[in-house]
């Protein structure tokens, strides 16, 4: 098991220990700070995440600004990045295509599935990731393109 998800185990054990540990795992990269991502669930492969529509993420209709959105997919894929890859190896964003398919007017929450990947012999894993309002209704998906190698020596 790798740090983060020992470190998830060890806190989660605790009063507010999802929230301790979403706080310290969006500071790996402080600028997910800005959404203020909750991890809702985490395990080897797979990832529930989750931000508050509030004012700071608005755009001008009102609705969670598209970056935000893009904010917290950049958020979900990396820290599962991070959870599921094997310790001789390293991963790297490469691109990210997204769609925005409805106007995000609440909380949303996005998930990531990676159980299909052969972590051994991958060059390359795409984080699929759908964002839903908390009617269940899909308002952003992204396609993350990771580069994967071995660690260098």
């Amino acid at each position: 098991m790798n740090y983060v998800l020992k470190l998830h185990q060890k806190l989660s054990k605790y009063p507010m220990g999802s929230i301790i540990f979403s706080r310290a795992v969006s500071r790996m990269a402080p600028y997910f700070t800005t959404i203020r991502p909750h991890v809702d669930e985490i395990k080897h492969n797979y990832i529930k995440v989750s931000m508050k529509k509030r004012k700071a993420v608005h755009n001008h209709l009102k609705t969670v600004h598209a970056i935000a959105m893009c904010n917290l997919c950049e958020f979900a894929g990396g820290i599962l990045m991070e959870a599921s890859i094997p310790k001789h190896r390293q991963w790297i964003p490469t691109g990210m295509e997204v769609q925005y398919v409805k106007k995000a007017k609440t909380d949303l929450t996005a998930v990531c599935d990676l159980s299909h990947v052969d972590w051994d012999h991958c060059s390359e894993v795409f984080c699929d990731i759908d964002v839903k309002d908390t009617s269940g209704v899909v308002v952003m998906t992204a396609k993350i393109r990771m580069g994967v190698r071995d660690k260098q020596k």
